[in-house]
């Protein structure tokens, strides 16, 4: 089986509150890109995934008059994809869902939050180590998923879009300081809730996977020494605890130097350059070790095999700012 997850930016606007696609040649909310050109690329890449699993992240809006899951069903009739299912938790408010895109030949899914708090409730914890607990919530609640495929096999996903630490709407250099260290908080306050619930299914001995966009990992910024840990470190356990696993964060926890893997791309204006960092992760719980592997980030020019395919290779760049990650798992 193949999973994988893939940041689509701006899936919503290339679908109208009906749910069908807009094939025009009116701008997306990609720079530069024209919708029947996102979606054209957005055709070829997932039809190269072949995945029997997608975790979408920043899926088609779900909320008001527009239906998230109608609009991929859609894309994926559309398309002519065998994971033509989809399913969708909490949405929320930010046009930004956490969809999962799937082969109902090949598994069943249900959405089944867990834990006290659920994922779309308040979860109190001391950020400030002031003895005066504060309350987090996430803007996009993960997606956590029951799985059986067809043999039988019983699967845990959870799917992940963490917040941000850029500071938006920062005037001055002390004001993003405060804003990027208060957003850090909030982040790392996700990831340990996180872990909590990773921690619940890995004492029931469930096969877990956590997979999504973390905006986050180890090394990415200066803040991470302030706080000792990143949230991707916090989320794959340590310190005794029973570990996730994803190869990408290993090659990463603990270098300054070096070849790293990379999984978005963004241009920075006031640089005038591209900055591409790992913000994708796919995760799994020791009980899948030994079934899991070939994970691959589909990069169009790290990875010789789609460098090789020019349609391809140019679709990743114009589909989004990330690339997809995949995993195979032998269930």
């Amino acid at each position: 089986m193949r999973l994988a997850t893939y940041n689509v930016e701006w899936f919503s606007n290339l679908f109208n509150d009906a749910g069908r696609l807009m094939e025009d040649t009116h701008w997306s909310g990609r720079y530069d890109v024209k919708r029947f050109e996102q979606i054209e690329a957005l055709g070829i890449v997932f039809n190269a995934l072949d995945a029997d699993g997608v975790m979408i992240i920043e899926a088609p809006d779900g909320h008001g008059k527009r239906d998230g899951v109608a609009a991929l069903e859609t894309f994926a009739r559309k398309m002519g994809l065998r994971a033509n299912r989809a399913v969708m938790g909490f949405v929320n408010d930010t046009q930004q869902e956490i969809a999962f895109l799937y082969d109902p030949d090949v598994m069943t899914v249900v959405h089944d939050p867990k834990g006290d708090p659920r994922f779309d409730q308040d979860y109190k914890i001391d950020l400030n180590t002031d003895a005066a607990p504060e309350k987090v919530q996430w803007s996009k609640p993960p997606l956590e998923l029951a799985i059986e495929t067809t043999n039988g096999t019983r699967l845990r996903l959870i799917g992940v879009h963490a917040k941000s630490k850029a500071p938006h709407g920062a005037r001055s250099n002390s004001e993003a300081m405060r804003i990027a260290i208060q957003n850090r908080r909030k982040q790392l306050a996700q990831c340990i809730w996180l872990r909590e619930r990773v921690d619940d299914h890995l004492d029931q001995g469930d096969d877990l996977v956590v997979l999504g966009d973390f905006n986050d990992g180890p090394g990415l910024d200066e803040y991470e020494k302030l706080f000792g840990r990143s949230g991707v470190e916090i989320v794959l356990g340590g310190n005794g605890e029973l570990q996730l696993f994803d190869p990408h964060a290993e090659m990463m926890i603990g270098r300054t130097v070096g070849p790293f893997p990379v999984s978005a791309r963004f241009w920075l204006e006031d640089q005038k350059r591209w900055l591409e960092t790992l913000l994708d992760y796919v995760m799994v719980s020791p009980s899948l070790m030994d079934r899991a592997g070939g994970w691959r980030i589909w990069h169009p020019v790290d990875d010789p095999k789609i460098a090789a395919v020019p349609e391809l290779a140019q679709a990743l760049f114009t589909a989004s700012d990330h690339f997809p990650v995949t995993v195979e798992l032998d269930i």
